[in-house]
C-alpha cells in the first residue's frame, strides 16, 4: 500500500525539503532520492507531498518536513510504521520414526508484530498440541500419528502450514478363527494384522503334531446325522512361536498350488480351499512379518467326522452329515 508523506506549506515559502533518517528525499521539485518507489505527488503553496510505493521494513521510521518562509523555518515530523503478515520460515519436515521415538516439531515464523505460534493434532482430532514454536511427543505412539498443523498468527493475518508424522509398529496379528468345512466344499481362513508399514503374510500347514494350537484328532463315535460336542477339557495351551520355530515345524503353502489360492489385500490375506479334502484338513499358521518385527496366529480346519481339543477351551461341535 502506498505511504502519501503530507506537509502543510502556510506563508510564503523560500524552501522546502522532505527527509528520511538525515536523507534528503525532495529538495523542492528535485528528487534526491534514487529509490523508484519515492516521488512526487503535490508541491504548491498550501502543500508537499510525496509517495513511497511498496511499503518494506526499511521504510520504517521518521520523516521529516523541512519548510523555509519568510519568517521562519520550521519542521514537521511523521513516523511510518510498518506491519508485516506472519510468514513461517522454518518448520519440520514430514517425518517417518519408529514407535517409542521421542519427537520434536519446530515452526519458527517472521512478521510484525511478533507472530504467536502453536500447534495442534488435527488428523486425528485430538487433544495434542502446544502454545509454543516447539512440540515435544516423547514415547510416541501409533495413536499419535498424523496431520499436525502450525499456526503463525499476528494483528494482520495468519500463516498456516502442516507436518504428517508416520509412525511404523511390529504387526499385530487378529486370533485365528478354526473354520469347519465338508468334503468337496469351499473354505477359507482369514488372517488380519495392524502393522506399519504393511505386512507381507505367509502361510504355513503343520507337518507334524504339537506345534501352535495344538490339537488332539479323534473320530467320534456317533453315527451320521448326529449330533456331536468338542471334549470340554480345555486341552493344551496356545502358543506363539518364533518365526525360526514356525519354519522348522511346518510347510510353506505356496500361491498356485493345485485347489489352493492366498490373496492379500492391504491388512488383510485370505488363504482359500476351492476344494477341500482330507489332506487339507489340519492347523495352519499365518505369519505377518514387516521390518520391525513379526506376529502369527493359528487355524484349525477340520471337517465333520473328526474333533480336536480346542485350545481356547470353548466348546466345539461338529455335525455329521
Amino acid at each position: 500500500m502506498p505511504q502519501f508523506r503530507w506537509c502543510d506549506q502556510g506563508d510564503v515559502v523560500t524552501h522546502t525539503a522532505w527527509l528520511n533518517r538525515s536523507s534528503i528525499l525532495y529538495a523542492g521539485e528535485d528528487k534526491w532520492s534514487v529509490d523508484p518507489r519515492v516521488s512526487l505527488v503535490t508541491l504548491n503553496q498550501e502543500e508537499f507531498t510525496i509517495k513511497i510505493e511498496n511499503v518494506d521494513m526499511t521504510d520504517e521510521g521518521q520523516y521529516v518536513c523541512a519548510v523555509q518562509t519568510s519568517r521562519r523555518p520550521r519542521t514537521t515530523s511523521v513516523g511510518i510504521l510498518v506491519q508485516v503478515p506472519p510468514k513461517i520460515i522454518n518448520l519440520s519436515k514430514d517425518l517417518v520414526v519408529n514407535e517409542g521415538s521421542n519427537v520434536t516439531l519446530v515452526c519458527q515464523a517472521s512478521g510484525k508484530p511478533e507472530p504467536a505460534v502453536s500447534w495442534k493434532l488435527i488428523s486425528p482430532s485430538g487433544d495434542l498440541g502446544s502454545d509454543d514454536e516447539f512440540l515435544e511427543i516423547p514415547s510416541i505412539s501409533r495413536q499419535r500419528a498424523g496431520t499436525y498443523e502450525c499456526s503463525a498468527s499476528n494483528d494482520i493475518d495468519t500463516d498456516v502450514q502442516t507436518v504428517d508424522i508416520t509412525v511404523n509398529y511390529a504387526p499385530t496379528v487378529l486370533e485365528g478363527r478354526d473354520v469347519g468345512v465338508t468334503l468337496g466344499q469351499r473354505g477359507v481362513l482369514e488372517c488380519e494384522a495392524d502393522a506399519v508399514p504393511e505386512a507381507d503374510f505367509e502361510w504355513y500347514k503343520d507337518d507334524r503334531s504339537g506345534g501352535g494350537k495344538q490339537s488332539t484328532w479323534r473320530k467320534p463315535e456317533q453315527t451320521r446325522g448326529e449330533h456331536a460336542n468338542w471334549d470340554s477339557n480345555p486341552g493344551p495351551s496356545f502358543l506363539l512361536r518364533s518365526d525360526s520355530a514356525i519354519r522348522s515345524a511346518t510347510v510353506p503353502i505356496l500361491n498356485g498350488l493345485d485347489g489352493l489360492e492366498i490373496v492379500t489385500s492391504g491388512s488383510l490375506s485370505k488363504l482359500t480351499f476351492f476344494n477341500v479334502s482330507d489332506g487339507d484338513y489340519g492347523n495352519y499358521t499365518c505369519l505377518a512379518i514387516n521390518k520391525l518385527g513379526s506376529s502369527n496366529t493359528n487355524f484349525l480346519l477340520y471337517g465333520p467326522f473328526c474333533l480336536a481339543a480346542s485350545s481356547h477351551g470353548s466348546l466345539r461341535t461338529a455335525f455329521y452329515l
